[in-house]
């Protein structure tokens, strides 16, 4: 068998890492993860931790990821391992939230992510996103339009919680590696339909754009885009140094769906800080980012600038209002009865 696909995931997340604690394997069935839960499974011979495996079903494809369920459960059996199934109505989810399918179905897996490596006691929760869904990544959010922070992609590392950290020990993997590792396994996969269906624009990414661009402008495209991607997190780690500390000096009150910051002193900072220290809120209130673009992080900074003495309110994607008064900003979520 080619081991170069656990060796790279040895190099990226070194089982001396993690084989002493309780690690949950987030797999929908599908070729990378269940990749990555055959490489974490033959990579852990030593530790007192445990490997747990976590799989939502969406409800969004019927029998057929009914089927998806039966066989990860299958699988966890021929290995051993422990499998904690959750279900999750995400299209109406995605109606309560607003912000569409994808961005509510990834919401819906984290939650259950996060909620089940709770209930084990799990320092990590590993995903298997790879080099190639880091690719697409970059291209959606600069289709999309994004500042320097999209352009990093995928984080490797983010932490959940102060006990739980993701983890994603494939993107250095590509997608043609972990085929050829299942397949000199002998161990098939389940394929999701809806990869295939057009309608939604990472499909149309992976399967019409950069083909396009690697046959008709660039056979290295993504290696040059992916490039990019590590020189943005470059830049992007000293710009979070400065929202951090403009945040300290801004933020009057923050609860949950709630935020007040020192007008004043958000006038004083530069434009780009304002927007990036706003979506470095959304990202902690967790509020939908999917339909919030340049134009409305801007609209948004432009309040800040407002000389104005009474209320004005701007309403954002996902139900989110900002107030502008003389001396503050705020920021809540209006939820509808």
């Amino acid at each position: 068998m080619d081991q170069s696909f656990e060796s790279i995931l040895r190099r990226d997340w070194p089982p001396e890492t993690w084989q002493d604690v309780t690690v949950l394997i987030a797999v929908s069935g599908g070729a990378d993860s269940v990749a990555l839960l055959r490489g974490l499974r033959q990579l852990k011979t030593n530790g007192a931790g445990r490997l747990h495996v976590a799989h939502l079903n969406h409800g969004l494809r019927g029998a057929e990821a009914d089927t998806d369920e039966v066989f990860v459960k299958n699988l966890c059996r021929s290995l051993e391992l422990p499998f904690h199934a959750g279900h999750s109505d995400v299209s109406s989810l995605a109606t309560d939230r607003g912000d569409g399918i994808e961005e509510a179905a990834r919401a819906a897996r984290y939650t259950f992510l996060e909620q089940t490596a709770q209930r084990l006691g799990a320092r990590f929760v590993a995903t298997a996103h790879t080099s190639d869904d880091q690719l697409e990544t970059i291209v959606y959010r600069i289709l999309r339009g994004t500042g320097i922070a999209g352009l990093r992609g995928i984080p490797r590392f983010r932490r959940l919680n102060d006990l739980t950290t993701l983890v994603r020990p494939l993107l250095s993997v590509t997608r043609s590696s972990v085929l050829e590792y299942l397949t000199d396994a002998g161990q098939d996969f389940r394929t999701d339909s809806s990869n295939r269906d057009l309608r939604y624009m990472r499909n149309r990414i992976r399967c019409h754009l950069l083909p396009l661009l690697a046959r008709d402008y660039h056979s290295h495209v993504g290696t040059s885009i992916l490039r990019l991607g590590e020189l943005a997190q470059g830049v992007q780690n000293i710009i979070e140094t400065q929202v951090i500390s403009l945040r300290s000096l801004t933020v009057i009150s923050e609860t949950a769906n709630h935020v007040i910051f020192r007008k004043p002193l958000l006038k004083k900072a530069d434009p780009h800080l304002v927007r990036e220290l706003l979506i470095h809120i959304w990202h902690e209130q967790n509020w939908p980012r999917q339909s919030m673009g340049f134009d409305q992080w801007n609209a948004i900074a432009q309040l800040v600038h407002a000389a104005t003495t009474s209320c004005t309110t701007l309403t954002l994607p996902g139900s989110i209002q900002a107030s502008n008064t003389k001396s503050t900003l705020e920021l809540k979520k209006v939820f509808h009865d």
